[in-house]
């Protein structure tokens, strides 16, 4: 949620898809759920960009709306500042433009003056997210038991993956304002994106199990694969021909579309296990029903786009 993730408009609430992607050295290639390798260029298809998850499109291959990628500040021996870096941030939705985004600004400019590819961020987003989700599954258990205090891991959660998020949104900045944008580093960060979102999908459908041992299987199961959704369209998309469903930048449409941003859902999910981890079987049921929602109006938007030719 990506994932957006990250993207245009609706938002994106599982990819994150999410964050910015963009990781690749010059060797190892720069990010994108939806870089030119892994976009809609090759797929050709079209569909209602995203405003949180899995801000995808182009990241990691250089290619970013509205801005291309910024050698002149390197070329010139100048050091990028964060706001260079925010600059050319792929959005995501409220939340992450105001939050993850500019905490991933902050961190590529770290990166930089230590030299690192966008790579190694790409791999700290996927070692980061992934341990913080073993840690809530391993915990589902003795939470629900009472052997464990809900809020140590419910907090763990919620900075950890908002920390993994900024992450991901600092690879995409850092390989284009520093030039190592590529397919290669694109592809990557899609599979590590993939890696995280299952990670975290299963935390949150361990915790309602384990809170709600009655919680339908198909439930479980549903939510997991609409989830992904984000992902799969971010990666599917083409920054040229991506549309909005709802095109409206005003602040009412954007507060709305707050249930697609990805930083603002797994921010949504971190309360939840640190608050009230037994409400989390009402998250996944809400969110299954937000994610099969998009997937639905996304196929009605882009059907009626290929029967216009």
């Amino acid at each position: 949620m990506s994932t957006p993730s990250p993207t245009a408009d609706p938002g994106a609430a599982g990819s994150g898809a999410a964050g910015s992607s963009a990781t690749g050295s010059s060797a190892t290639g720069s990010s994108a759920t939806g870089s030119s390798a892994t976009g809609s260029s090759a797929t050709g298809s079209s569909l209602p960009s995203q405003a949180g998850g899995s801000p995808r499109e182009g990241e990691r291959s250089g290619k970013t709306a509205g801005a291309s990628p910024d050698k002149s500040a390197q070329v010139s021996g100048v050091v990028p500042s964060a706001a260079d870096y925010y600059a050319v941030n792929r959005g995501g939705g409220l939340f992450s433009e105001a939050i993850s985004q500019r905490i991933g600004a902050r961190i590529a400019v770290a990166a930089n003056r230590r030299r690192l590819a966008p790579t190694v961020l790409t791999v700290i987003n996927l070692g980061l997210g992934s341990l913080i989700s073993f840690v809530v599954v391993a915990a589902a258990g003795p939470v629900a038991d009472g052997r464990l205090w809900a809020w140590p891991i419910g907090l763990l959660a919620l900075v950890g993956w908002q920390m993994a998020y900024a992450f991901d949104c600092s690879d995409g900045q850092l390989a284009r304002v520093t030039g190592q944008a590529s397919s290669a580093g694109g592809r990557l960060d899609v599979l590590c994106d993939v890696a995280v979102q299952i990670a975290l999908v299963a935390g949150l459908a361990a915790t309602a199990k384990a809170q709600t041992p009655d919680t339908p299987a198909w439930l479980l199961a549903a939510f997991a694969g609409t989830w992904m959704v984000n992902l799969v369209t971010s990666v599917m998309q083409s920054g040229d021909r991506a549309a909005s469903l709802v095109a409206s930048r005003s602040l009412p449409v954007r507060v709305i579309k707050l249930v697609r941003d990805y930083g603002f859902v797994i921010a949504l999910a971190g309360l939840t296990l640190t608050v009230a981890p037994q409400w989390t079987v009402w998250f996944v049921a809400l969110f299954t029903l937000v994610n099969a929602g998009f997937l639905a109006a996304s196929v009605v938007f882009t059907a009626r786009d290929a029967l216009r030719g």
